[in-house]
């Protein structure tokens, strides 16, 4: 099971190289995105009057992708968003919403009822090849109350 697990996550991987090496920002357009990498997890408003689309590789996958559409139907940017960067970002006080934004879609969500707390967490791969895990604490309010980042014990990197 560990193997066909494996096999899944180096697949997909394969295929996302694939398709970005394929786009090309400021040539690409909407389709040839959608073309590549099928239906977007969700659609955010993006600078300009441009969309994002964001990819999600969570819970098989280490990685998430936000690809920025402008207002003239090209593709303006493609990041890979689990990044010590982007997690150096998530401070105490943001909302649950601009969170999903920066990171994408949580690979799990574990609220804690007593605690009246919630931990979205992000499987990632800190470069060289260290699996992780990155983790978000929300309130009752739906604002981080606190982050950071561990090994990832469930599973070896690619």
């Amino acid at each position: 099971m560990a193997t066909a697990f494996l096999a899944a996550v180096i697949g997909l991987a394969a295929c996302d190289s694939r398709n970005i090496r394929e786009l090309e920002e400021g040539v690409s357009t909407e389709a040839d995105v959608r073309a590549r990498f099928g239906p977007p997890e969700n659609i955010w408003d993006g600078p300009d009057q441009g969309r994002v689309f964001e990819y999600n590789r969570q819970p098989a996958g280490q990685k998430n992708y936000m690809i920025t559409i402008g207002a003239d139907g090209k593709m303006s940017a493609l990041r890979q968003v689990l990044t010590p960067e982007n997690f150096a970002r998530v401070k105490p006080g943001l909302m649950m919403e601009d969170l999903r934004k920066l990171l994408g879609k949580p690979a799990k969500v574990t609220p804690y009822a007593l605690k009246r707390e919630t931990e979205w967490e992000w499987r990632w791969v800190q470069p060289p090849n260290s699996p992780m895990v990155f983790t978000a604490t929300l309130n009752d309010d739906q604002r981080v109350v606190r982050s950071g980042s561990s090994p990832d014990r469930g599973t070896e990197a690619p």
